[in-house]
């Protein structure tokens, strides 16, 4: 027990009065006063004491107490400034230092916290991306430099009905924007035309719904990835067009040469190669156009097992699991069935056993996933990054359309498609399509 604890205070005290009591009642008892007469005389001369000596050790714990509870009730307000000066060499006194403490740390944190509000405000403000966030009544939570100087003309938003500054707004950025769905638009802004990527999330703030609206500006990038793609048509269409007219060319002087000879027999062979190279070119600009006027796909309800039986008649596969969706699919049947024969086509020539390829249906919150699997070569990492760009193939007589149409054509449909190898060799190309209606890409 301490000295000057709280404990070693209430005993010195307690101590001091019983002793007074005893002194007080011997002195009553030598004045021959009886025993009981001389203790309740004891009692009313040092009762009184006690009071005033009990009030006067309690008023400094009860002022700090007070201030104490002042101080707890600025810490509940934000206030952390508050720090006590008394010094006690008690329980209160080391309460008093864990007090002082802790509006230490709180004051730190805070002034931790600010300067990262501070910076991700700056960060956010200063973003060329524009930020909106809207609550479920419609009304406009938070916006940033680059949101207001889109939709408001560079004035604050805060508070304002959001449906009313979507009314206000370019038609093609008003439907975009009352969409509630992912996308590529172009508007025309101060006699320019831009392209923006629309993202929007649901999110909930303090168990509240609201959503989270991010508009990008694509323009340069879409100019610059134009630019790369022409440059990219133009190198593959002059490889292609040189490939057949340079042997045509050359073909055709021999062709002169031999049929001013005479020599009939050659010439057939010359002019059966002709014929060949001029066959493989028409081939090739007409896949060329397939892709490049592929039209909107028209979807419809279909069943899986009246789709899957007539996919079944062009190239052989067996359902991983024959418990198909009951829910019919959303698609353009003719248009997914084509992408599917590509792939059917590519996993019978991936060197797969028949019997190893499979199809898999499976139907994903919202979605449905069709798995084309196989147990061929697979690809390589080089060959997964590159495979669904147009004209990229690792087949002599490719013409590397295969897989890009495919993914053209599910894109379209507001779906998107994936390639990955199997483990124990083989490769599996997902497509995920949109369970229920929804609105194409532009």
């Amino acid at each position: 027990m301490r000295l000057f604890s709280l404990e070693g205070k209430l005993t010195a005290l307690l101590s001091a009065v019983l002793i007074a009591g005893v002194v007080v009642t011997a002195l009553l008892i030598r004045w021959w006063l009886p025993p009981w007469l001389a203790v309740l005389g004891a009692c009313l001369v040092l009762i009184p004491i006690v009071v005033v000596v009990a009030r006067s050790a309690m008023a400094p714990l009860t002022s700090l107490l007070r201030v104490l509870a002042g101080s707890v009730a600025s810490f509940r307000d934000g206030d952390y400034s508050v720090s006590l000066a008394e010094r006690r060499r008690d329980e209160f006194g080391e309460l008093v230092r864990t007090h002082n403490e802790l509006g230490g740390v709180l004051r730190n944190q805070r002034q931790h916290l600010f300067q990262r509000e501070l910076l991700l405000d700056t960060v956010v403000q200063n973003s060329p991306t524009a930020l909106l966030l809207v609550d479920a009544s419609e009304h406009v939570v938070y916006t940033n430099l680059a949101a207001r100087t889109l939709l408001n003309g560079g004035r604050r938003m805060n508070g304002l009905d959001f449906t009313a500054i979507v009314a206000e707004c370019p038609p093609a950025l008003a439907t975009a924007l009352a969409s509630r769905q992912d996308g590529l638009f172009s508007v025309t802004l101060e006699g320019e035309e831009e392209t923006y990527h629309l993202s929007q999330r649901d999110v909930r703030l303090h168990g509240r719904a609201h959503r989270l609206l991010q508009l990008r500006r694509l323009t340069r990038e879409l100019s610059r990835q134009e630019v790369q793609t022409w440059k990219k048509v133009i190198r593959v269409i002059s490889h292609e067009l040189n490939n057949s007219l340079a042997p045509i060319s050359s073909l055709a002087h021999s062709g002169r040469e031999l049929a001013q000879r005479g020599d009939g027999a050659r010439l057939a062979t010359v002019f059966d190669t002709i014929e060949e190279r001029t066959r493989h070119l028409d081939g090739f600009i007409r896949g060329y156009a397939e892709f490049a006027k592929l039209p909107q796909p028209r979807c419809e309800a279909v069943r899986w097992d009246e789709f899957l039986r007539q996919l079944a008649q062009h190239y052989a596969f067996h359902l991983a699991d024959s418990n198909l969706p009951d829910e019919p699919g959303w698609f353009d049947r003719a248009q997914l069935e084509q992408v599917l024969i590509n792939l059917l086509k590519n996993a019978h020539e991936s060197g797969s056993a028949t019997g190893a390829i499979e199809i898999a249906v499976m139907p994903r919150s919202g979605e449905v996933r069709i798995d084309v699997s196989d147990r061929g070569e697979g690809m390589s990492e080089a060959v997964l990054a590159n495979a669904l760009l147009p004209f990229y193939s690792t087949k002599r007589s490719g013409s590397g359309l295969g897989l890009a149409l495919a993914r053209e054509i599910v894109e379209a449909h507001a779906g998107r498609i994936t390639l990955a190898n199997r483990e124990g060799g083989g490769l599996t190309v997902a497509l995920t399509l949109p369970q229920s209606p929804r609105a194409p890409m532009l």
